[in-house]
Protein backbone atom coordinates (compact mmCIF):
# COMPACT_ATOMS: atom_id res chain seq x y z
CA UNK A 1 0.00 0.00 0.00
CA UNK A 2 1.50 3.72 -0.95
CA UNK A 3 2.21 6.10 1.53
CA UNK A 4 -0.94 8.01 -0.08
CA UNK A 5 -3.51 5.39 0.25
CA UNK A 6 -2.95 5.59 4.41
CA UNK A 7 -4.93 8.79 3.57
CA UNK A 8 -6.83 8.32 0.43
CA UNK A 9 -8.99 5.33 1.57
CA UNK A 10 -10.05 6.55 4.41
CA UNK A 11 -11.30 9.75 2.52
CA UNK A 12 -12.62 7.83 0.23
CA UNK A 13 -14.79 6.36 2.46
CA UNK A 14 -15.72 9.65 4.05
CA UNK A 15 -16.56 10.45 0.30
CA UNK A 16 -18.90 7.56 -0.69
CA UNK A 17 -20.46 8.00 3.04
CA UNK A 18 -21.09 11.72 2.98
CA UNK A 19 -22.44 11.28 -0.82
CA UNK A 20 -25.00 8.35 -0.25
CA UNK A 21 -26.32 9.22 3.45
CA UNK A 22 -27.19 13.22 1.60
CA UNK A 23 -29.11 10.88 -1.24
CA UNK A 24 -30.77 9.42 1.67
CA UNK A 25 -31.63 12.39 3.68
CA UNK A 26 -32.79 14.01 0.10
CA UNK A 27 -35.27 11.35 -0.54
CA UNK A 28 -36.74 11.54 2.88
CA UNK A 29 -36.87 15.10 2.65
CA UNK A 30 -38.79 14.58 -0.47
CA UNK A 31 -41.49 12.36 0.96
CA UNK A 32 -43.35 15.08 3.00
CA UNK A 33 -43.08 17.31 -0.06
CA UNK A 34 -46.20 17.97 -2.91
CA UNK A 35 -45.60 15.53 -6.02
CA UNK A 36 -42.72 17.36 -8.14
CA UNK A 37 -44.33 18.07 -11.66
CA UNK A 38 -41.27 18.60 -14.29
CA UNK A 39 -44.12 20.85 -16.35
CA UNK A 40 -43.75 23.44 -13.82
CA UNK A 41 -39.67 23.49 -13.10
CA UNK A 42 -39.60 26.88 -11.25
CA UNK A 43 -41.81 25.47 -8.85
CA UNK A 44 -39.88 22.03 -8.52
CA UNK A 45 -36.93 24.39 -7.83
CA UNK A 46 -38.61 26.66 -5.38
CA UNK A 47 -39.50 23.32 -3.55
CA UNK A 48 -36.18 22.12 -3.39
CA UNK A 49 -34.24 25.31 -2.32
CA UNK A 50 -36.54 26.23 0.75
CA UNK A 51 -36.53 22.65 2.35
CA UNK A 52 -33.84 22.84 5.02
CA UNK A 53 -33.50 19.11 4.95
CA UNK A 54 -33.22 18.54 1.26
CA UNK A 55 -30.42 21.40 1.49
CA UNK A 56 -28.83 19.56 4.35
CA UNK A 57 -28.77 16.16 2.17
CA UNK A 58 -28.11 17.87 -0.67
CA UNK A 59 -25.48 19.91 0.95
CA UNK A 60 -23.93 16.96 2.13
CA UNK A 61 -23.72 15.19 -0.95
CA UNK A 62 -21.92 18.38 -2.44
CA UNK A 63 -18.93 17.25 0.08
CA UNK A 64 -18.94 14.05 -0.75
CA UNK A 65 -17.83 14.95 -4.46
CA UNK A 66 -15.29 16.98 -3.17
CA UNK A 67 -14.00 14.78 -1.37
CA UNK A 68 -13.80 12.11 -3.93
CA UNK A 69 -12.39 15.03 -6.37
CA UNK A 70 -10.04 15.06 -3.77
CA UNK A 71 -9.03 11.94 -3.47
CA UNK A 72 -8.71 10.96 -7.21
CA UNK A 73 -5.93 13.78 -7.71
CA UNK A 74 -3.31 11.45 -5.35
CA UNK A 75 -5.28 7.70 -5.24
CA UNK A 76 -5.78 5.89 -8.74
CA UNK A 77 -9.12 5.00 -9.73
CA UNK A 78 -8.55 1.39 -9.03
CA UNK A 79 -7.92 2.20 -5.19
CA UNK A 80 -10.70 4.49 -5.00
CA UNK A 81 -13.32 3.07 -7.03
CA UNK A 82 -14.35 0.14 -5.10
CA UNK A 83 -14.61 1.75 -1.99
CA UNK A 84 -16.52 4.48 -3.85
CA UNK A 85 -18.42 1.14 -5.24
CA UNK A 86 -19.10 0.14 -1.38
CA UNK A 87 -21.31 3.32 -1.37
CA UNK A 88 -24.23 0.65 -2.94
CA UNK A 89 -24.40 -1.69 0.40
CA UNK A 90 -24.65 1.76 2.20
CA UNK A 91 -27.84 2.83 0.25
CA UNK A 92 -29.29 -0.69 1.04
CA UNK A 93 -28.70 -0.66 4.72
CA UNK A 94 -29.56 3.07 5.04
CA UNK A 95 -32.60 2.71 2.84
CA UNK A 96 -34.00 0.36 4.69
CA UNK A 97 -33.42 1.42 8.29
CA UNK A 98 -34.25 5.01 7.33
CA UNK A 99 -36.76 4.36 4.30
CA UNK A 100 -38.13 1.28 5.08
CA UNK A 101 -37.97 0.20 1.65
CA UNK A 102 -37.74 -3.51 0.73
CA UNK A 103 -35.81 -5.62 -1.80
CA UNK A 104 -37.31 -9.08 -2.95
CA UNK A 105 -34.87 -11.73 -3.31
CA UNK A 106 -34.13 -11.11 -7.25
CA UNK A 107 -33.51 -7.35 -7.06
CA UNK A 108 -31.42 -7.79 -3.74
CA UNK A 109 -29.08 -10.13 -6.08
CA UNK A 110 -29.51 -7.48 -9.23
CA UNK A 111 -27.92 -4.44 -6.87
CA UNK A 112 -25.32 -6.52 -5.58
CA UNK A 113 -24.36 -7.35 -9.19
CA UNK A 114 -24.35 -3.56 -10.03
CA UNK A 115 -21.91 -3.18 -7.29
CA UNK A 116 -19.75 -5.92 -8.51
CA UNK A 117 -19.75 -4.78 -12.05
CA UNK A 118 -18.50 -0.82 -10.69
CA UNK A 119 -15.60 -2.92 -9.02
CA UNK A 120 -14.69 -4.70 -12.00
CA UNK A 121 -14.66 -1.60 -13.95
CA UNK A 122 -12.19 -0.06 -11.40
CA UNK A 123 -9.99 -2.71 -10.97
CA UNK A 124 -9.41 -2.87 -15.15
CA UNK A 125 -8.13 0.91 -14.74
CA UNK A 126 -4.75 1.16 -16.87
CA UNK A 127 -2.42 3.90 -16.46
CA UNK A 128 -2.14 4.17 -20.02
CA UNK A 129 -1.80 7.76 -22.17
CA UNK A 130 -5.45 9.72 -21.30
CA UNK A 131 -6.91 11.55 -23.88
CA UNK A 132 -8.28 14.73 -23.93
CA UNK A 133 -9.23 15.28 -27.72
CA UNK A 134 -12.36 14.15 -29.55
CA UNK A 135 -13.65 14.90 -32.89
CA UNK A 136 -16.18 17.37 -31.80
CA UNK A 137 -18.67 15.83 -35.12
CA UNK A 138 -18.10 12.40 -33.14
CA UNK A 139 -18.72 13.86 -29.92
CA UNK A 140 -22.10 15.38 -31.46
CA UNK A 141 -22.74 12.16 -32.91
CA UNK A 142 -23.10 10.47 -29.44
CA UNK A 143 -24.06 13.17 -27.51
CA UNK A 144 -27.12 14.39 -29.31
CA UNK A 145 -28.84 10.58 -29.07
CA UNK A 146 -27.72 9.62 -25.59
CA UNK A 147 -29.27 12.60 -24.24
CA UNK A 148 -32.44 12.00 -26.38
CA UNK A 149 -32.30 8.71 -25.17
CA UNK A 150 -31.89 9.89 -21.59
CA UNK A 151 -34.62 12.15 -21.65
CA UNK A 152 -37.05 9.49 -22.80
CA UNK A 153 -36.50 6.93 -20.57
CA UNK A 154 -36.25 8.67 -17.56
CA UNK A 155 -39.18 11.37 -18.42
CA UNK A 156 -41.57 8.41 -19.86
CA UNK A 157 -41.35 6.58 -16.10
CA UNK A 158 -42.42 9.39 -14.74
CA UNK A 159 -45.03 10.70 -17.20
CA UNK A 160 -46.84 7.50 -16.15
CA UNK A 161 -46.67 8.99 -12.36
CA UNK A 162 -47.79 12.29 -13.33
CA UNK A 163 -50.88 10.55 -15.43
CA UNK A 164 -51.94 8.99 -12.24
CA UNK A 165 -51.78 11.84 -10.26
CA UNK A 166 -48.20 11.00 -8.15
CA UNK A 167 -48.46 7.25 -8.60
CA UNK A 168 -45.12 5.20 -7.92
CA UNK A 169 -42.69 4.45 -10.52
CA UNK A 170 -40.08 1.55 -9.77
CA UNK A 171 -36.92 3.72 -10.75
CA UNK A 172 -35.16 1.08 -13.00
CA UNK A 173 -36.15 3.13 -16.41
CA UNK A 174 -35.64 6.85 -14.45
CA UNK A 175 -32.46 5.17 -13.39
CA UNK A 176 -31.28 4.16 -16.49
CA UNK A 177 -32.18 7.52 -17.97
CA UNK A 178 -30.70 10.10 -15.59
CA UNK A 179 -27.12 7.92 -15.61
CA UNK A 180 -27.06 8.13 -19.37
CA UNK A 181 -27.37 12.38 -19.11
CA UNK A 182 -25.03 12.47 -16.03
CA UNK A 183 -22.81 9.97 -18.36
CA UNK A 184 -22.84 12.84 -21.29
CA UNK A 185 -22.24 15.47 -18.56
CA UNK A 186 -18.73 13.41 -17.39
CA UNK A 187 -18.04 13.25 -21.05
CA UNK A 188 -17.80 17.10 -21.32
CA UNK A 189 -16.23 17.01 -18.36
CA UNK A 190 -13.34 15.00 -20.02
CA UNK A 191 -13.57 17.22 -22.87
CA UNK A 192 -13.14 20.85 -20.89
CA UNK A 193 -9.97 18.78 -19.28
CA UNK A 194 -8.42 19.06 -22.94
CA UNK A 195 -8.82 23.24 -22.55
CA UNK A 196 -7.01 22.28 -19.03
CA UNK A 197 -3.81 20.83 -20.58
CA UNK A 198 -4.00 23.20 -23.93
CA UNK A 199 -3.57 26.55 -22.15
CA UNK A 200 -0.79 28.17 -19.96
CA UNK A 201 -2.16 30.66 -18.90
CA UNK A 202 -5.28 31.48 -16.58
CA UNK A 203 -6.78 33.78 -19.51
CA UNK A 204 -6.39 31.31 -21.54
CA UNK A 205 -8.10 28.57 -20.09
CA UNK A 206 -11.49 30.93 -18.88
CA UNK A 207 -11.67 32.30 -22.72
CA UNK A 208 -11.07 28.37 -23.51
CA UNK A 209 -14.06 26.87 -20.87
CA UNK A 210 -16.32 29.75 -21.76
CA UNK A 211 -16.15 29.73 -25.63
CA UNK A 212 -16.36 25.89 -25.49
CA UNK A 213 -19.98 24.39 -25.97
CA UNK A 214 -19.29 21.62 -23.60
CA UNK A 215 -19.67 23.96 -21.09
CA UNK A 216 -22.79 24.43 -21.91
CA UNK A 217 -23.72 20.82 -22.46
CA UNK A 218 -22.38 20.35 -19.18
CA UNK A 219 -24.66 22.86 -17.34
CA UNK A 220 -27.67 21.84 -19.19
CA UNK A 221 -27.21 17.95 -18.96
CA UNK A 222 -26.50 18.05 -15.23
CA UNK A 223 -29.25 20.67 -14.35
CA UNK A 224 -31.99 18.28 -16.33
CA UNK A 225 -30.76 15.35 -14.94
CA UNK A 226 -31.16 16.64 -11.44
CA UNK A 227 -34.67 17.86 -11.54
CA UNK A 228 -35.50 14.25 -13.31
CA UNK A 229 -33.70 12.43 -10.42
CA UNK A 230 -35.38 14.36 -7.89
CA UNK A 231 -38.70 14.15 -9.20
CA UNK A 232 -37.54 10.08 -9.74
CA UNK A 233 -35.97 10.17 -5.87
CA UNK A 234 -39.43 11.35 -4.61
CA UNK A 235 -41.35 8.24 -6.93
CA UNK A 236 -39.23 5.27 -6.42
CA UNK A 237 -36.77 3.49 -3.87
CA UNK A 238 -33.85 4.92 -3.67
CA UNK A 239 -32.20 1.31 -3.11
CA UNK A 240 -33.18 0.61 -6.72
CA UNK A 241 -32.70 4.54 -8.09
CA UNK A 242 -29.61 5.19 -7.30
CA UNK A 243 -27.59 1.72 -8.36
CA UNK A 244 -29.08 2.08 -11.31
CA UNK A 245 -27.81 5.37 -12.33
CA UNK A 246 -24.63 5.12 -10.86
CA UNK A 247 -24.02 2.05 -12.99
CA UNK A 248 -25.69 3.25 -16.56
CA UNK A 249 -23.11 6.53 -15.76
CA UNK A 250 -20.20 4.30 -15.29
CA UNK A 251 -20.70 1.99 -18.12
CA UNK A 252 -21.59 4.70 -20.55
CA UNK A 253 -18.58 6.81 -19.90
CA UNK A 254 -16.09 4.40 -19.88
CA UNK A 255 -17.52 2.83 -23.10
CA UNK A 256 -18.33 5.94 -24.99
CA UNK A 257 -15.19 7.93 -23.52
CA UNK A 258 -12.50 5.55 -24.71
CA UNK A 259 -13.62 5.34 -27.91
CA UNK A 260 -14.06 8.75 -28.25
CA UNK A 261 -11.23 10.19 -26.76
CA UNK A 262 -8.77 7.20 -28.57
CA UNK A 263 -7.56 5.69 -25.23
CA UNK A 264 -6.69 2.19 -25.50
CA UNK A 265 -7.95 -1.01 -24.34
CA UNK A 266 -6.11 -2.57 -21.29
CA UNK A 267 -3.07 -4.47 -23.13
CA UNK A 268 -3.20 -6.95 -20.06
CA UNK A 269 -5.40 -9.44 -20.87
CA UNK A 270 -6.44 -9.43 -17.12
CA UNK A 271 -7.94 -6.10 -17.10
CA UNK A 272 -9.29 -6.18 -20.50
CA UNK A 273 -11.68 -9.97 -19.22
CA UNK A 274 -12.14 -7.61 -16.08
CA UNK A 275 -13.23 -4.43 -18.42
CA UNK A 276 -15.95 -6.42 -20.41
CA UNK A 277 -17.11 -9.00 -17.61
CA UNK A 278 -18.02 -5.63 -15.72
CA UNK A 279 -19.69 -4.18 -18.90
CA UNK A 280 -21.45 -7.62 -19.10
CA UNK A 281 -22.32 -7.86 -15.60
CA UNK A 282 -24.30 -4.31 -15.72
CA UNK A 283 -25.91 -4.81 -18.80
CA UNK A 284 -27.73 -8.11 -17.70
CA UNK A 285 -28.43 -6.67 -14.95
CA UNK A 286 -30.09 -3.61 -16.57
CA UNK A 287 -32.02 -6.09 -18.53
CA UNK A 288 -32.69 -8.54 -15.73
CA UNK A 289 -33.87 -5.59 -12.68
CA UNK A 290 -36.93 -4.54 -14.66
CA UNK A 291 -38.81 -8.02 -14.30
CA UNK A 292 -37.54 -8.39 -10.63
CA UNK A 293 -38.43 -4.73 -9.57
CA UNK A 294 -42.15 -4.65 -9.55
CA UNK A 295 -44.09 -1.68 -8.07
CA UNK A 296 -43.51 -0.86 -4.22
CA UNK A 297 -45.77 -1.53 -1.80
CA UNK A 298 -48.23 1.61 -0.80
CA UNK A 299 -47.21 3.13 2.43
CA UNK A 300 -43.22 2.23 1.92
CA UNK A 301 -40.54 2.26 -0.37
CA UNK A 302 -41.36 5.45 -2.63
CA UNK A 303 -43.62 8.47 -1.19
CA UNK A 304 -41.05 8.66 2.13
CA UNK A 305 -40.42 6.50 4.75
CA UNK A 306 -43.45 4.77 6.48
CA UNK A 307 -45.94 7.46 4.77
CA UNK A 308 -49.39 6.07 3.34
CA UNK A 309 -51.03 7.04 -0.03
CA UNK A 310 -53.57 9.28 1.95
CA UNK A 311 -50.96 10.93 3.74
CA UNK A 312 -48.94 11.58 0.00
CA UNK A 313 -52.50 12.73 -1.10
CA UNK A 314 -52.47 15.13 1.88
CA UNK A 315 -49.10 16.63 0.14
CA UNK A 316 -50.10 17.26 -3.43
CA UNK A 317 -51.68 20.48 -4.96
Amino acid sequence: MSVASGTGIPLALLATTAYNVGLVLEKRALGPMRTLDLRRPARVIVSLLTSRAWLAGFALMLIGLACQTAVLTFEPVSVVQPVLASGVVLVLVLSRLMLRERLRGGETWCVAAIAVSLVLLALSATSTQVGHHASPGAMAAVMVPTVAAGLVLAAGSLRARTRERGGHVTGVWAGAGTGLLYGVATLAIKALSGILVGHQTAAGIALGVLSSPYLYVLAGCLVVAMLLFQAALQASRASILIPVSAVTGSMYFIVAGTWLFHEHLPASPGKLALRLAGIAVAALVLVALPRQAPEPDSGTAAGGAGMTDGDLAGTRS
